[in-house]
């Protein structure tokens, strides 16, 4: 049975960058998938469907529902370890819902937690409009992702209540990185 973590934060809270860290210390036993990594690569493609993720995440709004889930189940179904980590998902109500149906439908993939990057929307910004890695990353198209993440956020916490840890993400990366990795190995 595959192990599933999903990571979630605000823009810029560094949840990427802490699970492959975490991936690359366990190669042998942990996978990571962004889903914002998973999108990007189908809109490098230029297929059909790359074109229409790229069609909303130009703008900082969500991919549709059905696009997201049929790229996370694919990389799920298809990951060479069984302990995976995706991060920047669940973003609404309806992915969590949606995802949430997909996995009580099956009996080989177990959400074991849902960790969450804690850090404040001015850490967020700071760190977003300073690392400036695309044309996606401008004052206005943040305040619309922050306003995405935030907007359901209360709700995906009241959901998975009993998966969530809670992590500050306002410290060094070796910090974050080593509490996120010690939990992690405490529930597998």
């Amino acid at each position: 049975m595959k192990k599933l973590f999903l990571i979630i934060g605000a823009p810029g809270s560094g949840k990427t960058t802490d699970a492959e860290l975490i991936a690359k210390d366990h190669s042998d036993t942990i996978v990571h998938y962004s889903t914002g990594d998973l999108l990007r690569a189908e809109t490098a493609k230029g297929s059909q469907r790359g074109k229409l993720i790229e069609s909303f995440t130009s703008k900082g709004n969500l991919v549709p529902l059905e696009i997201v889930v049929d790229t996370i189940v694919s990389a799920i179904s298809h990951a060479p370890k069984d302990i995976i980590l995706i991060d920047g998902y669940p973003r609404s109500i309806e992915q969590m819902e949606a995802f949430d149906k997909v996995l009580k439908e099956q009996d080989s993939i177990e959400l074991v937690s849902v960790i969450e990057v804690e850090v404040s929307e001015e850490v967020a910004r700071q760190r977003v409009l300073g690392r400036a890695r695309g044309a996606d990353d401008n004052d206005e198209v943040f305040n619309n992702r922050m306003k995405v993440f935030l907007e359901p956020l209360s709700a995906i916490q009241k959901f998975y209540a009993e998966k969530l840890q809670k992590i500050n993400g306002e410290r060094s990366i070796e910090e974050i990185v080593s509490e996120m990795k010690n939990f992690i190995q405490s529930k597998i």
